[in-house]
């Protein structure tokens, strides 16, 4: 980095401090023995496009007032997961998915799977074509491969970030679908964990939100930003919190502004971690409660709690967050059909199994949608390697 670089982040890191003093930042006074909910990863593979387009000039946010420290209710804290191993994909371009016969129990749930869009590049996919006579395949293919789920941009590749977004924004949009999409590239991720990485720096991420929100286009899009980045966040200073919670603030404004039609939903956590007023409050200050940056929270990505803890617990931080009435919530349904494993095991626990399949009409207040933001089958690093799919874990899960 250059002496006048360096200069000039170190002016604008003094500015952030100060405006943080000028703020009622809550006070991190307890340590929670919880690390971060799991975060499974599919990552869109670089398609060998172009230099990316102009992006929106969206200058970085000052710090937002957080909420007084107020009990709030919310469930007991339990034995929660550590962080799930992950890795980026690579591999060959898209190719069509194929069509399965649906099991009569799936029929019910066809029409509200409809609007949620399934790339059509997937490790489960890939895992589908290359065995066409292994004996799992007609279930694994039924209730997994065929059901829209989110799509990883976990690698820091600027050069190619918008073309890979669009790549899957223009899929969607072309089959009148909805895609959900996770940038996770925030610096310190996973605070040195098995998904360690991210942007070098905060400057280098704003740009890398920048590149991003330009692949958006201007259709309907959900984006979860940044599995862990704020429930995840008290491995850092005071200082290097309240700058990575700028960046936040300022990349859903970005992220909205690039495509007004997009929903943002910021990190909560998960039932089994912190009390929602805590939550809440980091959560205001990344950008959560300003409808110009954000749609809501999101919660249990890559973790097993049930949908109705989850329910509950995202009710109390919506109550806490306060913010625009039309503030919602998404949970993560992927692996929680049965729940939490009672000894806290994390890594590919036994006798889990699939959750409610991904929709945008859950019948819930103030649930905006089911989502299967970890891919079913993709290890956490205990069945398999961390991040790649794994046909006997699937398997086991869709049983």
């Amino acid at each position: 980095m250059s002496g006048s670089r360096a200069r000039r982040l170190a002016a604008r890191r003094a500015e952030r401090r100060r405006a943080a003093r000028r703020g009622a930042m809550v006070a991190a006074a307890s340590v929670v023995v919880a690390v971060g909910s799991a975060t499974g990863m599919l990552s869109a593979l670089d398609d060998g496009r172009g230099p990316d387009e102009a992006r929106p000039e969206v200058t970085r946010s000052p710090l937002l007032a957080s909420l007084p420290v107020a009990p709030s209710p919310s469930p007991s804290a339990t034995a929660s997961a550590p962080p799930t191993p992950t890795a980026t994909r690579t591999g060959s371009g898209p190719s069509p998915s194929r069509t399965a016969k649906k099991r009569p129990a799936a029929t019910a749930t066809a029409a509200a799977t409809t609007r949620l869009y399934r790339h059509p590049d997937s490790q489960v996919l890939d895992w589908v074509r290359a065995h066409p006579d292994d004996p799992r395949r007609p279930l694994i293919e039924s209730r997994i491969a065929d059901r829209p789920a989110a799509v990883w941009f976990a690698d820091f590749s600027p050069d190619t970030i918008t073309a890979r977004v669009r790549a899957v924004t223009s899929g969607g949009a072309a089959a009148g679908r909805v895609p959900v999409v996770v940038p996770y590239a925030i610096p310190d991720r996973d605070c040195g964990g098995h998904s360690e990485g991210g942007a070098p720096d905060l400057d280098a991420y704003d740009d890398w939100i920048d590149r991003f929100a330009a692949g958006l286009g201007t259709g309907e899009v959900v984006v979860i930003l940044e599995p862990d980045s704020v429930a995840q966040s008290e491995c850092l200073s005071d200082d290097e919190r309240a700058d990575r919670f700028a960046s936040l603030a300022r990349a859903g404004r970005v992220l909205k502004a690039a495509d007004p039609r997009a929903r943002v939903y910021y990190d909560a956590g998960h039932s089994g971690w912190h009390a929602a007023a805590k939550q809440a409050g980091w959560l205001k200050q990344a950008g959560a409660a300003s409808a110009a940056s954000s749609d809501g929270i999101f919660s249990n990505v890559s973790n097993f709690h049930t949908t109705a803890d989850e329910i509950a617990y995202d009710r109390a931080v919506l109550d806490a967050l306060g913010g625009p009435a039309g503030l919602g919530a998404v949970v993560d349904t992927s692996r929680n059909g049965n729940g939490a494993p009672a000894d806290g095991e994390w890594c590919d626990p036994e006798g889990r199994k699939l959750g409610r399949p991904p929709t945008l009409a859950t019948g819930q207040a103030r649930i905006d949608a089911y989502l299967w933001v970890k891919l079913p089958g993709e290890s956490d690093g205990c069945k398999g390697d961390p991040g790649t799919f794994t046909a006997s874990y699937a398997y086991e899960l869709a049983r």
